[in-house]
Parts: C-alpha cells; sequence; structure tokens
C-alpha cells in the first residue's frame, strides 16, 4: 500500500467515526427523548384524570391542571415530531424517488435532509427569538416563565437538525434507511 492509498484509507477512518459520532449522538439524544415523552404522556394523563374526578366526583376543580396539560401536550407535540423523524415514520410521498435510478435517488435524498436542515434552523432562530419575545411573561395559573414553556421550540428544532444531519451523512456515505423504525 503506498502513501496515497493509506491517506485515502484513514481519511476514509476519519469520515466514518464522524458519521458514527453524529448517528450516536441522535440515537442518543431520541433515546432521551422518548423516556421524556413516556413521563410527560404519563404525567399528562394522570393529571387530566385527577381533574376530572376532582371536578364530578368531588365538586372541586384544580385550578393548575388544564394549562399544565395544555403545556405538556405542547411538549408532547414537538419532541414528539422529532422522535417520529428519527424513527422514519413521518408520512411521506416516494413514488418519483422510487424510480429513480440509484444516484438521482441518494443526490434527491440528501436535498431533502439540507432543505430539511434549512427549516428547522428557521425552527431554532425563529423559537429563540419568540422565547426571548415573552420572556418576561409568566403562566396565569402555574406561574412559570413563557420562555421556558416556548423553549421546547427551538429544542425540538435543534434535536430535528440533528437527526437530519445524521441521517444526510449516512445517505452519503450510502447507508440511509438502514434501521427504518429503530431508536
Amino acid at each position: 500500500m503506498n502513501q496515497a492509498d493509506a491517506g485515502k484509507e484513514k481519511g476514509r477512518k476519519e469520515l466514518r467515526r464522524f458519521i458514527e459520532f453524529w448517528d450516536g449522538l441522535s440515537r442518543r439524544i431520541n433515546i432521551g427523548v422518548e423516556y421524556s415523552l413516556f413521563g410527560m404522556g404519563l404525567a399528562m394523563s394522570i393529571i387530566v384524570g385527577v381533574q376530572v374526578f376532582s371536578r364530578y366526583a368531588l365538586n372541586y376543580s384544580l385550578f393548575w391542571s388544564e394549562e399544565l396539560a395544555r403545556y405538556l401536550l405542547v411538549w408532547l407535540t414537538f419532541l414528539g415530531a422529532s422522535a417520529a423523524y428519527r424513527r422514519r415514520v413521518h408520512p411521506g410521498i416516494d413514488v418519483l424517488v422510487k424510480r429513480m435510478p440509484d444516484g438521482m435517488a441518494k443526490a434527491s435524498a440528501i436535498l431533502v435532509h439540507l432543505i430539511s436542515i434549512g427549516l428547522f434552523t428557521v425552527m431554532i432562530v425563529f423559537g429563540i427569538r419568540f422565547a426571548h419575545f415573552v420572556r418576561f411573561q409568566i403562566s396565569p395559573a402555574l406561574y412559570l416563565p413563557k420562555w421556558f414553556l416556548f423553549s421546547v421550540i427551538p429544542a425540538s428544532g435543534l434535536i430535528l437538525t440533528i437527526h437530519a444531519l445524521a441521517f444526510m451523512l449516512n445517505d452519503i456515505r450510502g447507508e440511509g434507511k438502514e434501521e427504518a423504525n429503530g431508536g
């Protein structure tokens, strides 16, 4: 093996490590998100159940329960979107892509990832701006700062960006969609 081949092999190993880093980061973040989703979903169900029981059986309403359930639903929605994206279970139309030659399909997938990263960047930037805009407001029942409640928008944008980057790098390497429903 000459020096040029050794250099290429070293470059491939570094690229493989770089891709594995992003894929591993995406996978670990998604595991944490899915555990959080379970906890938030369980908490929301319990809170709503207790509120219904309290209102109809005890004739006493928990004034904070509806607001907390609403904010939990917002967090569940944004974080759930990132978990669904990681598992590749969002609906998609791939009629054209399936008919394309492999090279064209790969280029199309990379383009879609780049566009997705652009949209996720918009979520991050405008989510931060919105959280900054409401930074002095507090929620009426829970007295929680609204910047915290709406920080899920840029946070989920960042998570989605990490997933999209991992997918794009795997597609570049030629190993995309190997775990369509995996964590």
